[in-house]
């Protein structure tokens, strides 16, 4: 979930043209693909990461679950890609824009901090967020939040109904765990706790090739540090210690892939602001 950027609310009209495909892809490098739903307001608009191994892939957050992303997946691989590799999905956060599409597959990895969501998503956090839950709604918008009344502008099919949809809980394979080691064959990931946006929030660093995974707790944008599960003091040490990683590449949650420097200009900004 990231801050709107001026972005016109969607209205919600007597139908919804079918999306002639759902997700968005393209390769980035270093064996890393980024999917997005371009059909989803950019509130909700993530970025999800397939990275490749030897070994297995790893799927960095899941989208909203609006679409079939294993599908996607396959299509982007085309005849190289490999069904019989295992595919590890990390969750970031459990906020629907990351974990709504989780259900979809078998093993998923979240933090302990975010867990209980994961499990039990907020019944009211849905795609036509005039039925979100009220204080929700009222905090995003105290903290200048676009909030559209309807969070897609097409239907990944005929049959699917944006005003009843609803995510699906998920029983997470294991829990994360801070410096914990995800091993992909010829390529190793270490995961990072990054609390603030939510109790749970975790990150990815390939301190080989100098890649990190953020998620939400560091985009290119208005930082979401209001919602109820957030906490500007963990936000805070984990801005400190973004800092001080050995990042040559940083792949947020949301908008564009960015560098070293724009991560520490990033992160000084937020701690000017609220440190």
């Amino acid at each position: 979930m990231r801050r709107g950027r001026g972005e016109a609310a969607v209205s919600a009209p007597a139908s919804l043209p079918v999306a002639p495909q759902w997700f968005a892809w393209r390769p980035l490098g270093h064996g890393v693909t980024v999917f997005t739903e371009p059909y989803v307001a950019g509130l909700l608009r993530a970025n999800l990461y397939l990275v490749e191994g030897t070994e297995r892939d790893l799927l960095v957050d899941t989208g909203n679950g609006v679409g079939a992303l294993g599908a996607a997946l396959r299509a982007a691989g085309g005849a190289q890609r490999r069904p019989q590799r295992p595919l590890v999905v990390v969750v970031t956060h459990a906020h629907i824009d990351h974990a709504g599409g989780a259900a979809e597959f078998g093993t998923v990895l979240v933090h302990g901090g975010d867990a209980p969501a994961l499990r039990a998503p907020f019944p009211g956090l849905a795609l036509v967020t005039t039925g979100w839950d009220a204080k929700l709604r009222a905090d995003l918008v105290a903290a200048g939040i676009a909030v559209p009344d309807l969070l897609v502008r097409a239907l990944p099919r005929e049959d699917f109904d944006p005003w009843s949809y609803r995510v699906r809980g998920v029983e997470p394979a294991a829990l994360l765990e801070d410096g914990q080691v995800l091993d992909l064959g010829d390529r190793v990931l270490r995961v990072l706790h990054l609390p603030g946006h939510t109790p749970g929030s975790v990150g990815l660093i390939e301190e080989r090739s100098g890649l990190l995974f953020t998620g939400d707790a560091l985009y290119d944008g208005g930082l979401i540090d209001t919602l109820p599960e957030s906490d500007v003091a963990a936000y805070c040490a984990t801005m400190r210690r973004l800092r001080e990683l050995p990042v040559a590449c940083v792949l947020p949650g949301h908008g564009d892939v960015f560098g070293r420097a724009r991560l520490l200009t990033l992160t000084a900004a937020y701690l000017r602001r609220r440190g």
